[in-house]
């Protein structure tokens, strides 16, 4: 019941950054380092959205992948090692 509640989260949020993008469609400037180009705005949001989702989505991932090596290893019967926490110093 929670990945469904989760699924239709992201869906109901996808649909509210679509909405907000198509509403949004001047040409705008975005500058790089290199230079700058006009692009539509609509292009902005998506492609930033898009690159926050992947952003996160490796991080989750990575996450994911560490939590499941130190599953293995405990399962195993090596001892893992501690995390240093950020928040606790």
């Amino acid at each position: 019941m929670k990945l469904q509640s989760l699924v239709l989260l992201a869906f109901v949020f996808a649909v509210l950054i679509t909405i907000f993008a198509v509403v949004n469609v001047d040409t705008v400037p975005v500058n790089f380092v290199f230079g700058t180009a006009d692009w539509p705005l609509i292009l902005v949001i998506l492609v930033s959205a898009l690159m926050g989702f992947l952003l996160s989505g490796s991080v989750a991932l990575a996450k994911i992948y560490s939590l499941q090596k130190d599953k293995k290893a405990a399962q195993k019967g090596k001892p893992v090692k501690p995390k240093k926490n950020a928040s606790a110093s």
